[in-house]
């Protein structure tokens, strides 16, 4: 169902907060990306809800209809485009349908699965992000006349990007032997060190992605990245 508030004049967008107004779906299961997007929506004038899986996105739809969905490839119930494509279909469609992926070529895939735009991880700063939604939108919810572009750089809360080192660590010592959520993990870990800007952690998780079928190798290379992970955790202080 359409949002009631985005008719009212109190919500329309100004140069300041050009998505006022607007409801965001962000399906995300990284809490460190989604702080930055919930913060990027709360200084542009939009509501968020975020989702952490495909369940959980498919719950909020039951109820309410976004302006702007952004959604990350990588989930951990499936694939981010099974929900593109969907969103995709569905009539009325919802304004903007992004995509978000720290992983190569993962645009072409988003666009083929019919996303409007892509977010390529780490997140973009403010004034792009805002492009990237109002350059999409119909000319009657884009603000009026000249806009100032910030240039804001988020700065997102160290406790988000514990919590995700955290899951993945858990992740990886309740199921060590399970190939399928290796690879969840490496690729929920990727797309956290594409944001973080953390090259080590990355490096490390490319590792385990390139030895996925070569045995001890493989071994080495999880038991290399739960080290890491492990040295990352200790060394963060727990609020």
């Amino acid at each position: 169902m359409n949002d009631p508030l985005a008719l009212s004049p109190l919500f329309t967008p100004t140069a300041q907060r050009p998505l006022l107004g607007m409801a965001v779906l962000v399906v995300e299961d990284s809490r460190f990306a989604s702080d930055a997007l919930r913060m990027m929506c709360v200084r542009s004038g939009a509501r968020i809800r975020r989702a952490d899986s495909l369940a959980a996105a498919h719950r909020h739809l039951k109820t309410y209809r976004p302006s702007v969905a952004i959604v990350d490839l990588g989930l951990p119930d499936g694939s981010g485009t099974d929900l593109i494509e969907e969103l995709a279909r569905t009539s009325p469609r919802i304004e903007v349908l992004l995509a978000t992926s720290g992983d190569d070529f993962s645009e072409e895939i988003a666009m083929a699965a019919g996303a409007d735009g892509f977010l390529a991880k780490p997140l973009p700063g403010l004034a792009q992000f805002q492009a990237e939604i109002i350059s999409r939108l119909p000319k009657d919810r884009q603000p009026k006349g000249p806009r100032p572009l910030p240039d804001d750089v988020i700065d997102v809360d160290p406790v988000a990007l514990r919590d995700d080192l955290l899951h993945a660590s858990d992740t990886l010592s309740t199921h060590p032997d399970d190939v399928a959520v290796l690879d969840y993990v490496a690729q929920f870990l990727s797309s956290v060190a594409h944001s973080a800007r953390d090259q080590t952690l990355l490096g490390a998780v490319k590792s385990v992605s390139r030895a996925r079928h070569s045995g001890p190798k493989l071994k080495h290379d999880v038991a290399q990245l739960t080290s890491l992970l492990n040295a990352r955790l200790e060394a963060t202080t727990v609020i």
